[in-house]
């Protein structure tokens, strides 16, 4: 394995994660379900309008199938919703993980927790950090699926509300700069108000980039708590709070057997890590609205962005990094995968 994919790997858990299905109930209504249901009201919209039809009744413990109706409706009403919600949503009112976030001494511990314990402050999407010598970046990749119609809004409001508790906690507004793997809307004033104006679309990756340092700048008001959240956390008070989504899980998997002659990622072996046939797995898989290999495609595609883009690999020790035994079969799969050669990149 090569060090530069050593450090990609370093984002990983360290411990065994389980995983939840998009039909498990675990999401308290006092968590994002409140905020939904405010955001409604603050429209003017009755639960006929926006909530029966989820088939959904309100205070009940949500699965993240639910809450993706719940956001879908909320955005044939309001486009606007994504953004208005991630200025909400962090900390959040979500138990100890919210409080460990509000206890953090730096966005750089905040952010590490959000990645931790993303079952309970992200749910429906999976952040995932990656530091370099000067910079961190956020990426940001699915938990359980999502409607490709809604993937966006899920996106613009996971960004948004890192940027808005950043802003909040450490008081100053922050040099993010932001890449989307979609084409640019129509009208980009959203964009701009809620994340500024360093925005890049067309990209393979929907990830937010800041200098390290902004990172590591104390929070003022960190010193005076104590990290009691943060350590009831690590001791197992919130056991759901470190689950991740089944095709978070996956791509975990997927990414740790990048490069290895002995385990390489087949279905198989994919199979195997959540107990069940590939047959089962690849009806699950389907279920969620994609296959192994759009999920393998995916996580080659973003381990060969990081070692080219980051790291300043050549195509050529990419391709052996990533199990790739002739350089012109690694530059066919990244077209594929990109729609551009490793050259025009």
């Amino acid at each position: 394995m090569s060090e530069a994919l050593h450090a990609l790997r370093q984002a990983l858990p360290t411990r065994t994660v389980p995983h939840f299905g998009p039909d498990a109930a675990f999401i308290p209504w006092a968590y994002q379900g409140a905020l939904l249901a405010e955001f409604a009201r603050s429209r003017g919209l009755s639960a006929d309008e926006w909530l029966s039809p989820c088939g959904v009744v309100p205070g009940q413990t949500l699965t993240p199938r639910q809450l993706l109706l719940m956001l879908a409706s909320l955005h044939r009403h309001a486009r606007d919703v994504g953004f208005v919600l991630g200025q909400l949503s962090l900390p959040g009112h979500y138990g100890l993980a919210s409080q460990a976030l509000q206890q953090s001494d730096d966005l750089l511990t905040a952010l590490r927790l959000l990645c931790e314990y993303a079952a309970r402050l992200s749910p429906l999407l999976t952040p995932r950090l990656l530091e370099t010598d000067t910079e961190l970046l956020l990426i940001w990749t699915e938990a359980n699926g999502a409607p490709p119609s809604l993937q966006p809004v899920l996106v613009d409001m996971q960004m948004s509300a890192v940027v808005a508790m950043a802003q909040w906690l450490g008081g100053a507004a922050l040099p993010w700069r932001f890449s989307f793997n979609r084409t640019p809307p129509r009208e980009l004033s959203q964009h701009a108000t809620y994340l500024g104006t360093e925005l890049q679309f067309g990209c393979q990756i929907d990830a937010m980039r800041l200098p390290l340092a902004h990172a590591r700048l104390p929070w003022s008001a960190a010193g005076r708590q104590p990290a009691m959240a943060r350590s009831a956390l690590a001791q197992g008070a919130d056991p759901q709070a470190w689950q991740r989504g089944q095709l978070a899980v996956l791509y975990d998997h997927l990414l740790s057997s990048l490069g290895s002659p002995d385990e390489p990622p087949t279905l198989e072996r994919s199979a195997q890590r959540f107990g069940v046939s590939p047959a089962t797995l690849k009806r699950q898989l389907a279920q969620l609205g994609t296959h192994h290999q759009a999920q393998l495609d995916q996580v080659r595609a973003h381990a060969a962005l990081y070692l080219m883009n980051l790291r300043g690999q050549r195509g050529e020790a990419v391709a052996h990094s990533l199990g790739f035994h002739d350089k012109s079969n690694f530059r066919r799969s990244f077209r594929r995968w990109t729609g551009m050669t490793p050259g025009m990149l």
